[in-house]
């Protein structure tokens, strides 16, 4: 559901989707991030129902695929409805053993720029149109004029852009005929996504009147950040739960990076969404692992939570105004 791949095989330890145990630990790919925390969403769910456990309500398990190449599979659940009318979200990414609630996240836009030229003798290359030239021009004045967004978001600081992927030509003889980079940005609350597409929109725009320019730009499953309230009742809850597991209180604080809730939050009705699962510090990273330990903690941790949530008497009387 949720898994990046392995990179080079020589660094890991073990067979990256064997889910090898060892040392108290579950190695493999998405053993952190974030197979353990469906398995735990999974697990909690089948044990409450295994102890026969009345559920004053009802819990929904959202289970989604490509979160990690844009959440696309967030996105068509969201628009068939089966994150309509929710009272509250929880989504089980690794947030340091669980000892972080985040309640925040930035967005992200990826965007591609295509390039298209004239394809000449290198020899001759007033022939011919350099796709390649022509797109380093928007490269300079996209990260140039995007600087401007340089507000700081207190908990999740600043909007960051990057260009991380760019090829073009077709060899090294032949003026390029076409050319592409693709870059990613991460904003924040402050910046709803479509300035930023305003502002790439007007660069293209203003380019594309220059002779010989003819570029074209398109996006990936862009995410709005999550700007979400640090006082909101689901936190107060899931500090409470936190307390009766852990006898500790969860750091509450932001996340650089976007999660499957930018989507379900655009769902019908008001509700508010955390982030809390189980994991290390090795996401995406070779011989990537889970305490097995940290794992059973956080289906106890579910469990306890959706009783306590549902049990709730401001979730019962938001969730009364609902239906």
């Amino acid at each position: 559901m949720d898994v990046v791949a392995p990179g080079n095989l020589d660094d890991w330890n073990y067979d990256p989707f064997s889910a090898t145990i060892a040392d108290n630990k579950i190695y493999g790919r998405g053993a952190t991030d974030m197979k353990s925390g469906l398995a735990a969403l999974v697990a909690a769910l089948l044990e409450l129902l295994e102890q026969g456990t009345i559920i004053p309500g009802k819990i929904r398990l959202l289970a989604t695929v490509g979160e990690e190449t844009g959440e696309y599979g967030a996105a068509q659940l969201t628009k068939q409805g089966f994150a309509d009318n929710l009272a509250g979200l929880i989504v089980a990414e690794p947030t340091s053993s669980m000892q972080k609630i985040i309640y925040t996240a930035r967005g992200v836009i990826d965007y591609k720029v295509k390039s298209y030229g004239k394809t000449a003798h290198s020899a001759e290359p007033e022939a011919g149109i350099n796709a390649i030239d022509n797109l380093i021009v928007f490269y300079h004045l996209a990260l140039e004029r995007l600087r401007k967004f340089n507000k700081t978001d207190t908990v999740l600081g600043g909007v960051t852009h990057s260009i991380t992927k760019i090829k073009g030509g077709e060899q090294v003889n032949s003026i390029p005929s076409y050319a592409e980079l693709m870059g990613n940005i991460r904003t924040i609350p402050d910046y709803p996504n479509q300035r930023f597409y305003d502002e790439l929109e007007a660069i293209i725009a203003e380019l594309n009147q220059r002779e010989g320019f003819n570029l074209a730009i398109t996006y990936s499953f862009p995410e709005e950040a999550i700007s979400g309230k640090p006082d909101s009742q689901i936190i107060k809850i899931a500090q409470e739960t936190h307390q009766q597991i852990f006898g500790s209180s969860a750091k509450v604080t932001g996340s650089s990076g976007a999660n499957d809730g930018a989507e379900f939050l655009q769902a019908k009705g008001n509700f508010d969404s955390i982030e809390i699962g189980p994991g290390s510090n090795t996401s995406h990273q070779s011989n990537e692992y889970v305490e097995i330990t940290d794992y059973l903690n956080a289906i106890t941790f579910y469990k306890q939570f959706a009783l306590n949530f549902l049990q709730d008497k401001e979730i019962k009387n938001h969730a009364s105004q609902i239906y």
